[in-house]
């Protein structure tokens, strides 16, 4: 009996099955569901190129001729059947954009927005590309000059900036920050395909460290991130960015940063020792964001930590994409606070839920997150539009 091909099928069934269906709950069941079908999620041939690794050699070698065997080939063929399923239901990302952008910016200028989202649809690679080749990330065009401090707080206050090579002037500067529920994660992990991307398309973009639990709480996080806003005004003009058109962005938690940043411009309570640095900021994007409020240690009373806590009138322009599959931060709690902040500023609040995706969907050069770079370039496009006019 080929139990090694069978240990094969059984790990690639599993993950599978986790991408297709993940778990909610309870909470560790949503944690290990997530870990397991992340990578199947946003690269299934892969998975089916690995699968057919095993397959192939135990059919070749007559080694499936048990009814284990046999059993096993069935999974393998049903696992291969979910794997297309899954890539297939990628493309559905596009379309939901789309319609989100449609909805959210075409209010008095619908033809401006049909005809930027037709020119990043004929920028875009080719589906099979990007199916092919998701972990191809770096661009040649596109230079990172890494480890700039930005504070005094060692590694955890440095950040690295990515430009053209050819060089950059009065280009849109995009500040970002990782996620990983603030006690991991770093500055070259997540959203590395977007960092490229815009910068090769004449942006700066600024990816930064940050201090993590538990040597640093709420407060340090957020003054580390709108240091690293101070930096990029100050500094950015460098290396070919425009102060005048700052976007923030992040993920997970560093999504949170970005929406408690936008909210709170030019704050001094979260910007100790550097009251009035100009931390305002043209834009934020916040992609699969946390929403809630901060870990609390016991008896500490509740303090306004959630981005819902400081929804304003005069809030930049967002846009959140969330996918309706997060293991991790419920879509729910998406929708709650866009329906917040909707009710509260008199900007453009863009909403969009990826179809069947999980948390962490920007790991990877995927057809998924390609899409939502096409996005994030189109929003952008109509605010700094707006900006001008």
């Amino acid at each position: 009996m080929p139990y090694g091909y069978l240990l094969t099928v059984a790990i690639a069934a599993v993950h599978t099955a986790l991408a297709l269906a993940p778990v909610r709950r309870p909470r560790w069941a949503a944690v290990v569901s997530f870990h397991l079908g992340l990578v199947v999620n946003e690269t299934p041939v892969f998975v089916l190129c690995w699968l057919l690794a095993a397959t192939l050699p135990a059919w070749a070698q007559e080694d499936l001729d048990t009814p284990a065997s046999w059993a096993g080939l069935a999974l393998a063929v049903l696992t291969a059947i979910g794997l297309a399923v899954i890539a297939r239901r990628a493309l559905d990302a596009r379309p939901a954009l789309e319609r989100a952008l449609r909805r959210d910016l075409g209010a008095g200028r619908p033809g401006a927005v049909d005809a930027l989202l037709a020119a990043a649809r004929r920028r875009a690679p080719s589906y099979l590309r990007t199916l092919l080749f998701p972990f191809r990330v770096r661009r040649a065009d596109v230079e990172r000059i890494a480890d700039i401090a930005y504070g005094d707080a060692g590694v955890r206050n440095r950040l690295d900036v990515y430009r053209r090579r050819s060089g950059t002037s009065g280009g849109p500067i995009l500040v970002y920050a990782h996620g990983g529920g603030y006690f991991s994660g770093r500055k070259n992990r997540e959203a590395r395909p977007l960092l490229y991307r815009l910068a090769s398309r004449g942006w700066v973009c600024i990816s930064a460290n940050y201090r993590l639990r538990p040597r640093a709480g709420f407060d340090e996080h957020l003054a580390d991130f709108k240091k690293a806003i101070a930096w990029a005004r100050e500094h950015a003009p460098d290396y070919g960015g425009d102060p005048d058109a700052l976007f923030a962005a992040g993920s997970s938690a560093g999504g949170h940063l970005a929406a408690l940043a936008a909210l709170t411009p030019n704050d001094p309570a979260f910007q100790p020792g550097f009251e009035d640095a100009d931390t305002s900021l043209t834009a934020a994007v916040s992609l699969y964001g946390y929403y809630g409020r901060y870990y609390r240690r016991p008896g500490e009373s509740e303090r306004p930590t959630s981005p819902a806590d400081h929804v304003r009138p005069d809030a930049p322009p967002f846009f959140a994409v969330h996918g309706d599959q997060d293991s991790l931060v419920p879509v729910e709690d998406a929708r709650a606070f866009v329906a917040a902040l909707r009710r509260a500023s008199a900007n453009p609040v863009v909403y969009a839920e990826l179809p069947r995706a999980q948390h962490a969907f920007d790991l990877f050069r995927s057809p998924r997150f390609e899409a939502v770079i096409d996005a994030v370039e189109v929003f952008a496009a109509r605010v700094l539009a707006r900006e001008r006019t």
